[in-house]
């Protein structure tokens, strides 16, 4: 099981999790009812297409890997090829099928994240190998795709008497409260954080296999000193605002997550390996504190 988890990339299943709980008890308390069996039905869905994605991205680098990230079970040689192989390819069949319960907005976000996942990693589009492009992919996923499309399908699955067919695109779109908006912006600029810090203790596998990441176009310390200050003005923006409008506890949790990662960015040491991974994971706590806080508060 701890192997799987590896596999599955943790973290990431952690965060997709989070989203999604979030997301469905923000949706809950705008409508006013709860229907637990759609969010187990969704939440598989996002884990299996979770799992795709980031199975596919250890299959197609697992030679950076054994560089990089040797822990990786393909990488480490804890699973085979074939195993890991099979592993994406049931997620993938399991991750569609299940979305196609609750069209059209599970559908859409399950869909279009397997789509971009795949285009990330896969020859011969491998957008991953461009900064640019490999930002791109996890700012429209993480921050647009999943929030707004998600929030969508689980206030329209719960709109009591009523199913999503009866909802025009535009319409929906108007039924996302202002949490959520807010929740969008920040986890956006989280999107392109988690884009620039991934690879900050890479840089030997990527510059040996020709991945242009920003690390190497630039420096660490160029994309630690700009990354680091997109996130504090997010935050701090995002903290003023909810006090501003009135969201105080909102606020006063935002303000939380801000005062946790500059302690962690306090921690960091450039020149240590460890410590750039101990950083990168602590980032990945503060954007599990987001959903965590809008999911209590929002």
């Amino acid at each position: 099981m701890i192997t799987f988890f590896r596999f599955g990339r943790a973290h990431t299943l952690i965060g997709t999790t989070l989203s999604l709980l979030a997301l469905y008890l923000m949706a809950a308390r705008h409508v006013g009812t709860n229907d637990w069996w759609m969010f187990g039905i969704s939440l598989f869905s996002c884990l299996a297409a979770n799992v795709y994605i980031t199975g596919l991205n250890q299959i197609t680098d697992v030679e950076i890997d054994r560089i990089n990230k040797p822990y990786l079970p393909l990488a480490s040689g804890a699973y085979s090829m074939r195993t890991g192989k099979a592993i994406v390819g049931t997620c993938l069949v399991l991750a569609v099928v299940s979305s196609f319960l609750y069209r059209p907005w599970l559908t859409a976000t399950v869909l279009s994240s397997l789509l971009i996942g795949t285009a990330y990693s896969a020859e011969p589009v491998r957008l991953k190998k461009y900064h640019f492009w490999a930002a791109f992919c996890i700012i429209v996923v993480r921050g647009l795709i999943v929030n707004l499309l998600l929030y969508l399908h689980f206030r329209t699955s719960l709109w009591p008497g009523s199913t999503a067919s009866e909802f025009k695109p535009l319409g929906d779109a108007a039924q996302v409260q202002g949490t959520v908006w807010l929740l969008t912006g920040v986890i956006f600029v989280f999107g392109i954080i988690i884009a620039w810090f991934k690879d900050l203790p890479d840089t030997e596998g990527d510059a040996k296999f020709g991945i242009r990441t920003l690390t190497l176009v630039r420096d660490r310390e160029w994309v630690y000193s700009r990354g680091g200050l997109l996130l504090t003005v997010t935050l701090f923006l995002a903290a003023a605002y909810a006090f501003w409008v009135g969201w105080v506890f909102l606020g006063v949790g935002l303000a939380a997550l801000l005062a946790g990662y500059r302690f962690v960015a306090s921690q960091l040491d450039l020149d240590d390996q460890a410590s750039i991974s101990r950083f990168y994971q602590g980032t990945w706590v503060v954007f599990f504190g987001v959903y965590v806080v809008f999911a209590v508060l929002g």
